[in-house]
């Protein structure tokens, strides 16, 4: 029979795992957007998804990792991220330069949640290394989410 413990580290396992999911999801987004934005504001939105991008891929080994130390397996193909991911595709490469930020936007504003519930189930499990590193990952959304933000006054 399953201990409380043991429901708790399943529980936080699964959420990094999703968590997992959504950087690598909004990191191919944003690589997208930063490939195809065009525009008169296309030079320093160019440069602000590639900063962007580059800060959620610095962060998937370490979620990664956290879930192997948590004596887990973590994601293993593109179908096992698209099937954990709350992400949406976005496959329009038209969209405006205002759409792509206020998409970008919303989906880091949904990762932020994700992070806050990531960070309330780690301290469940005990797991203090998650939970204190989940604090500088939400900063880090927190602020993009303030950056696209302020782009679309």
């Amino acid at each position: 029979m399953a201990q409380a413990g043991d429901n708790a580290k399943k529980a936080l396992v699964d959420e990094m795992n999703g968590t997992l999911a959504d950087y690598l999801a909004l990191y191919l987004k944003t690589k997208n957007f930063h490939w195809h934005v065009a525009g008169p504001r296309f030079h320093d939105l160019h440069l602000l998804f590639d900063e962007h991008a580059t800060e959620l891929f610095s962060v998937v080994d370490l979620i990664a990792e956290r879930v192997r130390k948590n004596d887990a397996d973590t994601l293993t193909s593109i179908g096992s991220i698209a099937a954990r991911t709350a992400v949406k595709d976005q496959n329009d490469t038209t969209l405006s330069a205002d759409a792509m930020v206020a998409e970008l936007r919303d989906d880091n504003v949904a990762l932020v949640a994700r992070l806050k519930n990531l960070k309330t189930l780690a301290g469940d499990a005990g797991d203090t290394v998650t939970e204190g590193s989940v604090d500088d990952w939400t900063d880090q959304a927190e602020q993009r989410v303030w950056f696209l933000s302020q782009t679309l006054k």
